[in-house]
C-alpha cells in the first residue's frame, strides 16, 4: 500500500507547529485530512508525495490585486502603519510580494525561492505551474516572486499578497497565472482601481481579468472592488461622475450587485481646502475603510470554517463520488475484457476449424481429440497448455483494455479518477471485484468518522467565535 512520503509528514508536523501557535482548535482537523488519506492511499486517489491537508491553504491570506499606480502599496503601508512597500506614481514593483510577520528580520525581503522551495507559504512549487504555461520562466521564479516579513502586529496568523499591476508587464502570461492562482487560494481578495484616470474604457482586458472572470465564481463574495486616490475628486467635487464612470465600466462585465468602495491615503494625499468637501470625503473614506479593515480581520475565522468544510468536502467526494465513479469504470471495464475474451476465443475455435478444413485435416483434428480422451496423461498436459493459452490471452485482452480506457480518461470528464483506475486494473487483480481497491467497511466507516468529526469541528468554532447561549 502506498503511504506518505517524508516531505508530506514534514510539512504535516511543520503545518501542526503552526496551529499550536495560532488555532490549536485546528490541529485535531489535520487527524481528519489524515484518516481520508489513508482512504486515497489505498484506492489509487493520492500519490505519496500528496495529502488531502496539503491541497488546503491554511494560513489567511488576503491578497491585493489592481492596475498599475493604483495605491494598493499605499494601502498596504497604512494598513501596515509601516512603510513596508515602496510607492511612486510609477511602477515601483513588478513582482507578487508575499508579507508575512516575523518578530526578527522586519523588513527583510527574500528571493522567489524562498516561496516557491518552501511548502508552509501559498506559492510551494509554483515555478512547476509557470513553466507549463511558458517554457523556461518556471526557472526564472526570482523575477516573479518575492518574500517580505514584517513585524506589524496586524499580520499575525495571516499573509497578505501584494501583486504587480498586469496592465503593462513585460511577463503578462506568468503573471495572469499566478494571478489566477492567488484569486483561486485567497480568502479575500482587494482589487484596486485608480481614479486619477478615469476612462476605464480603455483598460477592458484589464477588467476583464478582474472583474469579467470572477463575478461567476461560487466564491465571488470574497472580492471586493476598491477605487482608490479619491482625493483627486475633490478638486473638481466630481466625485459622482468619477464613480458613476466606474460602476458603468463595471456593470458592462457583468458585476451588478456587491459594494463599490471609494478611499484614499489621508496620510500622503494633498489637504483638501474646502472644510465641506473634505469633511464629506473623509467621512465616507473613513467609513470604507473601516469596514475593508474590519473584513480583512475576519478572514481568520472564514479561514478555519473554510477547512473545516474543505475536509467535509473531502470525505463526501471519496464517498460520493470517487466510490462510485471508479465502480462504474471498473464494470464497463469487466464487462469489454469478458466480451473480447468471448470474441477471441471464438475467433481462435473458427481459425482452427478453418484451417483444418482447408487442409481437409478435420477428421484428423477429431482423432487427435478422441486419442486425447483416452490417454488421461496426455489430456491433463493438453488442458493445462489451454489453460496457460487462455490466461495469457486474458491478460493480455485485460491490459490492452485497461491502457485504452485510461487513455480515454486523460481526455475526458472522469481524468480526475486515472490513477485510481489505474491502480484497481493491475494484472494481479481480479476483474470481478466490483467495489474499488481500498474501499470496504472499515473505509466506509473511517469517512462517516470524518463528517462527524467535522461537525464537532463546527462546533468548537463557534464555541471560540461566537456566544449561542448568550
Amino acid at each position: 500500500m502506498v503511504r506518505a512520503d517524508k516531505s508530506i509528514i514534514k510539512r504535516l508536523t511543520s503545518l501542526k507547529q503552526h496551529l499550536e501557535r495560532e488555532n490549536p482548535v485546528l490541529i485535531q482537523a489535520i487527524s481528519g485530512f489524515q484518516k481520508l488519506d489513508v482512504i486515497g492511499y489505498k484506492m489509487g486517489l493520492l500519490k505519496a508525495d500528496q495529502s488531502y491537508a496539503t491541497q488546503v491553504q491554511w494560513w489567511p491570506l488576503i491578497s491585493i490585486l489592481g492596475v498599475f499606480s493604483a495605491g494598493k502599496s499605499s494601502f498596504i503601508n497604512s494598513y501596515l502603519k509601516k512603510p513596508l512597500q515602496k510607492t511612486g506614481n510609477q511602477a515601483v514593483d513588478d513582482k507578487f510580494t508575499v508579507i508575512c510577520f516575523g518578530d526578527d528580520n522586519q523588513g527583510k525581503v527574500l528571493p522567489g525561492l524562498a516561496l516557491d522551495a518552501d511548502m508552509r507559504f501559498p506559492f510551494y512549487r509554483i515555478s512547476n505551474e509557470i513553466e507549463k504555461v511558458s517554457v523556461g520562466e518556471g526557472r526564472r521564479i526570482d523575477a516573479y516572486l518575492q518574500l517580505k516579513v514584517t513585524d506589524s502586529p496586524v499580520m499575525r496568523g495571516k499573509i497578505l499578497i501584494d501583486s504587480p499591476g498586469f496592465d503593462a508587464d513585460d511577463q503578462r502570461t506568468g503573471t495572469l497565472r499566478l494571478t489566477d492562482h492567488i484569486m483561486g487560494i485567497s480568502d479575500l481578495v482587494l482589487v484596486f482601481f485608480d481614479a486619477r484616470h478615469p476612462e476605464p474604457g480603455a483598460m477592458q482586458d484589464t477588467l476583464q481579468h478582474l472583474v469579467g472572470n470572477t463575478i461567476n465564481r461560487s466564491d465571488s463574495n470574497k472580492f471586493m472592488f476598491v477605487l482608490n486616490q479619491m482625493d483627486t475628486a475633490a478638486r473638481e467635487d466630481n466625485s459622482e461622475e468619477i464613480v458613476g464612470a466606474w460602476q458603468r465600466a463595471l456593470s458592462q462585465k457583468g458585476l451588478t450587485a456587491g459594494r463599490f468602495y471609494t478611499i484614499y491615503n489621508k496620510a500622503i494625499a494633498p489637504p483638501i481646502e474646502d472644510e465641506i468637501t473634505r469633511t464629506r470625503f473623509e467621512t465616507k473614506c473613513d467609513a470604507d475603510m473601516a469596514e475593508i479593515e474590519s473584513r480583512i480581520d475576519q478572514v481568520e475565522a472564514e479561514r478555519a470554517y473554510r477547512i473545516v468544510g474543505s475536509m467535509e468536502k473531502e470525505a463526501y467526494r471519496v464517498r460520493d463520488e470517487a466510490v462510485p465513479a471508479i465502480t462504474r469504470l471498473k464494470k464497463t471495464w469487466k464487462a469489454r475484457v469478458l466480451r473480447f475474451d468471448v470474441i477471441a476465443w471464438v475467433l481462435v475455435a473458427l481459425i482452427v476449424l478453418g484451417v483444418s478444413i482447408v487442409l481437409g485435416a478435420v477428421g484428423g483434428l477429431f482423432t487427435f481429440l478422441l486419442s486425447l480422451l483416452a490417454n488421461p496423461v496426455t489430456m491433463l498436459g493438453s488442458i493445462a497448455a489451454i489453460l496457460v493459452a487462455v490466461l495469457a490471452l486474458h491478460f493480455f485482452i485485460r491490459s490492452r483494455v485497461a491502457s485504452y480506457m485510461v487513455g480515454k480518461l486523460k481526455q475526458g470528464d472522469d481524468a480526475f479518477y486515472t490513477e485510481a483506475f489505474a491502480h484497481n486494473t493491475r494484472f494481479y487483480r481480479t476483474i470481478f471485484r466490483s467495489t474499488p481497491v481500498g474501499w470496504n467497511k472499515r473505509s466506509s466507516e473511517d469517512v462517516d468518522e470524518v463528517l462527524e468529526q467535522a461537525s464537532d469541528f463546527v462546533q468548537k468554532l463557534n464555541d471560540q467565535y461566537t456566544q449561542p447561549s448568550g
